[in-house]
């Protein structure tokens, strides 16, 4: 448990220095570095505790410690789980985050010293949140660092204050994902009445035994669910998320492409057991996840903006995954977020290269950057393949792992529809990197390569995201120690299914080409001629605006029937009772006039009506 320990250690420490100390968080390059130091201490630890599960040797731990007794009701506790799915994505979460850290040394340079202070605090707080949902040993212990994670997710995005539309995304981003959290909340208060404990061994035990009611482990797990929708995005909770661009691009790389999107996508892996007890549930879950696939995909085709662009891709990619969970296949959606943890992170900070040379991320302001940019312009292009999944990178195989899981579970038309969502994707990526690195028109300005801090980590993410394929083999091992049964070798994609991927992607890459490089056709005008699909596509599917509406007309109009009546009808009755109590007792009180001869006429009159009474009896 050392090792673990450390895994949450490192980033903690360099947070509560930095908090703790002003003139360190003032001082500005030494809080980065403590902060990279961290990361360094965390990476270490994370390897450490996977390798004996890469090895397939690894066999899980748990420590755990009593946080709460409740009488008469169990014992909350508090504790850290190391199994092969906790220990491989604590490590994926150290190295990009790392990677991320030192690239930000580069592109924050010029902030000032408070500024960078204060970014890389947020930094260490995310990094230790991250790192505590991963390894936590319970339900309630997630649910913790779940809004930790928030918290700081909250704080990255709103980095720069004084921008009215940070403080906006911030807030949008904050709301959206409490939202679902409050179902979150409510499953873990289903679970816990029915089984009385959150520990995930115990609930996956008590539900395959039948002590559990089959009722609230699906209800408490949908509950659970509606957290992840808002946690990685899924419709129509995705709203949030291209929004959040407003952060530094670092953020966007760290937070919304391989950290906290895929901690619903995480969650819903680790809690997969439960899964096969509430089939309805999982039917639902493919459903919104090739929903969301779609949405986000055709959003992406008509995108500007370069982070953007990617932010829809980020959740397209997440609602495979979610597809994958859905249908039962866990071992595919988290090769799959493994994968797309490389290559999207890569995207991001490349994007972010480029946006330090030109200061734009609009692609109709970008062009003929490969020669100035080589090193970025190669490694957006490894990114790219690997999003349109083109064989050899990492993509190709995780991509297709879920849509032959898709197919195998019995969903043709799931399947059909995630395959032409497989050549959307490398359509809007061709379109991004013709667009950016291509083109007829050069780039205004004098765009040059980034610092070696910047594009060390770019390089080191390329790697990642060819080589990343060499990891399918190894999850069902990693997943075999933590929550599935089986521990057999993995299952590959049949050819038939890869063939169609990657005629899906090639095609996607050859339109995009035509259309943006060579020019063979006006995409504008395909665009156009669409009529009301462009509309649609131009309003984001009016969704935002069903939000803006839910915003306005219901909860703020709602609030103001809800003030009135309670400020003139529950208030007004108050008021009136207490006027008339007073009105009541001022007139009581003219009686007592204190003379003696006002007494002695009431007590004659009493006593001429008491004999009046008296007699007429």
């Amino acid at each position: 448990m050392t090792f673990a320990l450390l895994v949450l250690g490192g980033p903690l420490a360099a947070f509560a220095a930095i908090a703790l100390l002003p003139p360190l968080r003032r001082s500005g390059w030494p809080a980065a570095y403590l902060t990279v130091a961290g990361s360094v201490v965390s990476l270490g630890s994370a390897f450490a505790l996977a390798l004996p599960f890469l090895r397939g040797t690894g066999v899980p731990v748990s420590f755990e410690t009593v946080w709460a007794p409740l009488a008469g009701a169990g014992t909350l506790r508090f504790g850290l789980l190391v199994d092969g799915l906790s220990a491989s994505m604590a490590a994926l979460v150290a190295l990009v985050a790392l990677l991320v850290q030192v690239y930000s040394l580069a592109y924050m340079d010029g902030e000032s010293r408070p500024a960078l202070g204060r970014y890389f605090a947020y930094h260490a707080l995310f990094a230790f949140a991250m790192q505590g949902l991963v390894l936590a040993h319970n339900l309630l212990q997630t649910y913790v660092f779940w809004e930790l994670v928030g918290l700081g997710s909250y704080l990255l995005i709103g980095f720069y204050w004084e921008k009215p539309e940070a403080g906006r995304a911030a807030l949008k981003a904050f709301w959206t994902t409490r939202l679902g959290d409050t179902g979150f909340a409510l499953g873990l208060l289903v679970l816990w009445g029915a089984a009385g404990t959150f520990t995930f061994t115990e609930l996956f035990a008590g539900a395959a035994s039948g002590a559990i009611a089959l009722p609230a482990v699906a209800l408490g797990l949908a509950g659970i669910y509606l957290g992840a929708m808002g946690k990685s995005a899924q419709a129509p909770f995705h709203v949030w998320l291209p929004d959040a661009m407003e952060g530094p691009t670092p953020v966007s790389a760290l937070i919304h492409a391989a950290t906290m999107v895929a901690a619903g996508v995480y969650l819903m892996i680790r809690v997969s057991p439960l899964l096969s007890h509430a089939p309805a549930l999982g039917t639902a879950i493919l459903v919104i996840g090739v929903v969301t696939s779609l949405l986000a995909g055709t959003l992406a085709l008509v995108e500007r903006d370069l982070k953007r662009v990617l932010a829809y891709s980020t959740v397209s990619q997440l609602g495979m995954m979610m597809a994958a969970v859905g249908c039962g296949a866990p071992e595919a959606a988290y090769f799959h977020l493994l994968t797309h943890a490389f290559f999207k992170a890569l995207l991001f900070l490349a994007a972010g290269s480029i946006l330090h040379a030109i200061s734009t991320g609009d692609l109709f302001s970008m062009g003929r950057l490969a020669r100035p940019m080589p090193v970025t312009a190669g490694c957006f292009a490894v990114g790219a393949l690997a999003l349109a999944g083109v064989a050899p990178t990492a993509g190709f195989f995780s991509k297709d792992e879920v849509l032959s899981a898709v197919l195998l579970a019995g969903h043709p038309v799931a399947f059909t529809l995630l395959v032409v969502n497989a050549g959307i994707t490398a359509f809007y990526i061709g379109r991004a990197f013709f667009l950016a690195m291509g083109g007829a028109r050069a780039a205004a300005g004098h765009p040059h390569e980034s610092p070696a801090l910047m594009t060390v980590p770019l390089i080191a993410l390329a790697a990642g995201s060819v080589f990343g394929g060499l990891l399918g083999p190894v999850v069902p091992r990693l997943l075999a120690a933590s929550i599935s049964p089986m521990a057999g070798e993995a299952a590959h994609a049949p050819l038939p299914v890869a063939v169609v991927g990657s005629i899906a992607a090639l095609a996607g890459l050859s339109i995009a080409w035509m259309g943006y490089q060579r020019r063979s056709f006006d995409p504008g005008r395909v665009l156009a001629a669409a009529g009301p699909l462009a509309t649609l596509l131009a309003h984001r599917y009016f969704i935002d605006d069903l939000f803006l509406f839910a915003y306005r007309r219901l909860y703020l109009g709602g609030s103001a029937v809800i003030g009135w009546l309670d400020r003139y009808v529950l208030d007004g009755l108050v008021n009136a009772l207490a006027w008339w109590t007073w009105q009541l007792g001022g007139r009581l009180r003219s009686l007592q006039s204190g003379r003696a001869q006002d007494a002695l006429y009431a007590l004659a009159a009493g006593v001429v009506l008491l004999a009046w009474l008296a007699l007429s009896r």
